[in-house]
């Protein structure tokens, strides 16, 4: 069993998914941010590698990503910052980023070095459920990575068990076919949710986009094995030039039974 896999055989709901932007606030606070996290009751660490053309990225993770460019974050950088994170860090990390940097590093050598580090898995959003087929799903699973596919309100039932069949680790359900940050009226996503479980799909959903504190938190987890916070916590970040007491302050409340 991987990490992802030990998690879920061991928690089965309420899984926290906390995204954060490799680089950001500052260019080396990349594993301090991720250890923050880890001690504050984040399940699963989900680091952005930030890209000038972010297609799913709302305006805050955006700008977290520009200012992580222009602090010098690059994917080379990354795996440098990572070399020796595994003395700190042990929840599962997934590296979320888009296509084109990691082919211009190299896809190939990009998963052995993540899987080297190790990193768990890989979210992707632009890579094709084709393309993943038929290229570079072989060369992930070779290195042992688990790959997360995207779903969203607008995908039909056929679709969803399609990549729902060539995921492992969970499915992203994105709660609504938007960028990231926006304010989602719960109860449509409850609808959604249900209709997923009714799929009886064969990974664990996590509910993105949206998720931005206790209340939206626990909505989420009522139909789904969890949720993932992105901008909410991007903005914790920017409000605090304390890492240690933002992360805290942030998720405290929301992990709080």
């Amino acid at each position: 069993m991987n990490r992802i896999e030990q998690l879920f055989e061991k928690k089965k709901q309420r899984v926290l998914n906390v995204y954060c932007t490799a680089g950001y606030p500052e260019l080396n606070d990349t594993v301090r941010v991720m250890k923050a996290l880890q001690d504050n009751g984040a399940d699963i660490i989900e680091l952005g590698m930030p890209y000038s053309d972010p297609l799913a990225d709302g305006p805050v993770i955006q700008a977290s990503g520009s200012k992580a460019l222009a602090n010098g974050m690059t994917i080379e950088t990354l795996f440098s910052q990572l070399r020796n994170f595994r003395k700190e860090i042990y929840v599962p990390v997934i590296l979320m980023g888009y296509m084109n940097p990691v082919m211009q590093y190299g896809f190939e050598k990009f998963c052995k070095h993540a899987a080297d580090l190790p990193i768990d898995g890989l979210i992707l959003p632009d890579l094709p459920e084709h393309e993943f087929e038929t290229e570079y799903g072989p060369i992930i699973q070779r290195y042992g990575l688990d790959f997360i596919f995207l779903v969203t309100p607008e995908t039909s039932e056929e679709r969803v068990k399609r990549l729902d069949s060539l995921s492992t680790g969970f499915l992203y359900a994105v709660s609504s076919s938007s960028t990231t940050g926006k304010d989602k009226n719960m109860n449509d996503v409850e609808a959604y949710l249900k209709r997923l479980q009714s799929y009886k799909l064969k990974n664990p959903v996590l509910v993105g986009f949206g998720i931005k504190d206790k209340a939206t938190f626990d909505a989420a987890c009522k139909y789904a094995n969890g949720a993932i916070i992105g901008t909410a916590y991007i903005n914790a970040l920017s409000q605090n030039k304390n890492i240690e007491e933002a992360t805290s302050g942030f998720l405290s409340p929301v992990v709080s039974k």
